[in-house]
């Protein structure tokens, strides 16, 4: 190295942190920032790096020579930020997972306790059923707790209804029977509004007229649910989306099955006018789990669970149930909803009762007559006071006949809900899934004579 050369280098106090050698004149940035702050009392350090806000919100501070000197600070935003009031909400929010489905029973006549013991088991909440061919306009326990809310007009066709979980069954606030092929009900949840509909679409051999009737019917029940409410739609439309959605992206998703038909035109038309999303396609699953009617080789999908554009991102799941089997041709659908609602606490208070209808047995007469007799004094006229009274005859009643348990009594339609019959249900429909697997000739009688 020349005399020239070696004159334009420098040594540096600290070649371990700011490199081995910098030219004369041109230092290395970090070391003159470093002897500013040593030489420069008033130096005001550079806070605008990525991680640091420019705008400064509070003043600091710092006396000097030359005066008062402000430097900038970190952003303070109220509340602690977005993400500590994002973390806030979560924490006084919690999520309820609540499972809807539809199916095409067929007939609800000897299915009521079936439908009720396959809720029970796949953990279903509410179930819109079409095709129940009951008359009139009621609800009914079918047991295990599930309660059904139905309308028809015809017992040998038609007809839909809403079956409900017991906790959801007395959280009903509304419900609106239109036709025999649409109603809804309104529960709540958790002081959220779910309004469930059950809807089932005429076939394909009706005529036009009918089926105009149905979509106005269902567009006047959709068009009267508040924005703010949940809405889901469980129903047989008899139509087929079909696998592609080239067109109808924003209505449903890439995942439908096979051809479509002319009702298909229907279904999508109405998703799009109410802006609601066809949830079965947005899931990806194998063929078994999108097929909702088979028959004889012939696999359709005909049920479908909509609900709004809004509301897709708490859905967390759908498919078809092919295991189950109550209905012979049609299959359930299950979409999973996750909610996020508020926390509060509830106290549950069971009532309990006088057994009154013990008095009908004379040796129980015969001793409330003596208790009620021997608390008024011995004598055998009313006291004048007659709240006085009634209170020293509920506490005779309560001492001699006793009072209930408060806990809810097995249904009374339900009492043939046996063993022997459970296993025979589990029989039929291992018989199905074995006929559904092979379709041979052999497994079809065995499957018809289970059933």
């Amino acid at each position: 190295m020349d005399a020239q050369a070696s004159a334009l280098l420098v040594p540096v106090p600290s070649p371990g942190k700011w490199g081995g050698c910098v030219r004369k004149g041109i230092q290395h940035k970090t070391w003159a920032k470093s002897n500013m702050r040593i030489t420069n009392k008033n130096f005001i350090p550079d806070r605008s790096r990525p991680r640091l806000t420019k705008t400064a919100i509070g003043i600091v501070s710092r006396q000097g020579t030359g005066g008062n000197w402000a430097t900038v600070g970190r952003r303070r935003r109220r509340g602690g930020g977005r993400r500590l009031q994002r973390r806030q909400g979560k924490e006084q929010c919690r999520r309820v997972e609540v499972r809807v489905g539809t199916l095409n029973v067929g007939t609800m006549t000897g299915k009521g306790r079936e439908v009720a013991d396959m809720m029970e088991r796949r953990k279903v909440d509410m179930l819109c059923v079409q095709e129940t061919k009951w008359k009139g306009s009621k609800a009914r326990n079918i047991g295990g707790g599930f309660k059904l809310f139905y309308h028809g007009v015809d017992g040998k066709r038609n007809g839909v209804g809403v079956i409900l979980k017991e906790e959801y069954s007395k959280s009903v606030l509304e419900v609106k029977r239109v036709s025999d092929r649409v109603m809804i009900v309104k529960v709540e949840v958790e002081g959220m509004m779910i309004n469930i509909i059950s809807a089932y679409a005429p076939q394909v051999g009706c005529e036009m007229a009918e089926k105009e009737k149905f979509w106005s019917e269902l567009h006047e029940v959709v068009d009267g649910v508040p924005r703010k409410e949940w809405l889901v739609i469980g129903a047989d439309f008899n139509g087929h989306v079909g696998e592609w959605n080239r067109g109808d992206e924003e209505v449903m998703g890439r995942y439908g099955f096979k051809e479509r038909n002319v009702e298909r035109q229907m279904v999508v038309d109405f998703a799009k006018r109410m802006e609601m999303a066809v949830v079965n396609t947005y899931f990806k699953k194998k063929e078994d789990q999108r097929v909702t009617y088979k028959s004889r080789g012939r696999c359709k999908q005909v049920g479908y669970v909509l609900c709004r554009k809004c509301n897709l991102k708490e859905i967390g799941d759908c498919k078809v149930l092919a295991e189950d089997s109550v209905a012979r041709q049609h299959r359930m659908v299950v979409c999973r909803m996750v909610l996020e609602v508020k926390k509060k606490s509830r106290r549950v208070r069971t009532e309990r009762r006088i057994r009154w209808w013990k008095l009908k047995e004379e040796e129980c007469s015969v001793r409330f007559s003596e208790e009620v007799r021997q608390r008024l004094g011995g004598g055998e006229e009313v006291l004048d006071d007659l709240a006085n009274t009634a209170g020293v005859m509920r506490e005779a009643a309560g001492k001699v006949l006793g009072v209930t348990s408060g806990n809810r009594k097995q249904d009374k339609e339900t009492w043939w809900w046996n063993k022997k019959v459970q296993e025979s249900i589990r029989r039929k429909r291992l018989a199905k899934q074995k006929w559904d697997g092979q379709s041979d000739e052999k497994s079809r009688p065995e499957y018809k004579e289970m059933r």
